[in-house]
């Protein structure tokens, strides 16, 4: 059963035709869940099959601050032209503060946590890439909760 699963694993990325990545794009990941909300995104193109992506979010509201960087090394494989699916795995660090009068006390720190990404995305022909994306983390330092989730929907332009 392992060498029929290897061999039709082999089969698969054998026939799956490159990706064409652009070498940079920009633009906003508007997450939802355990995340940091709204990201500013940035990809960067390694080879026709591989990518960095950076993600920076800031949360603030009257009682609660925090702000996380994500970096995710990406796999991308192309599906039918334009349209690709990714797979990536990373980290996230990050800084966070309660206020005293929401939480009795002071409360904060630093956080680390490592992360993966698998989501679908279409590169329309005008430099727009549109993409849907899971996140998953696990927390290493300070993170809460030892998991957390996250899916957002991003939309960047490419150049």
């Amino acid at each position: 059963m392992r060498r029929l699963f290897f061999a039709l694993v082999l089969i698969v990325f054998a026939n799956t035709t490159y990706a064409q990545i652009t070498k940079h794009a920009i633009g906003l990941r508007l997450g939802s869940g355990d995340g940091v909300g709204t990201e500013v995104s940035y990809q960067h193109r390694l080879s026709d099959m591989n990518r960095l992506e950076f993600d920076l979010g800031m949360h603030s509201s009257s009682y609660y601050n925090s702000w996380g960087l994500a970096g995710i090394y990406q796999w991308v494989w192309n599906i039918n032209s334009g349209f690709n699916w990714y797979a990536g795995a990373g980290g996230r660090i990050g800084s966070w503060s309660w206020d005293k009068d929401y939480n009795t006390t002071d409360n904060g720190g630093v956080f680390l946590s490592v992360a993966g990404d698998i989501g679908i995305e279409y590169s329309f022909p005008i430099g727009i890439q549109v993409s849907f994306d899971a996140r998953p983390e696990i927390g290493l330092i300070n993170h809460g909760d030892a998991f957390r989730s996250n899916v957002a929907l991003s939309v960047r332009y490419q150049f």
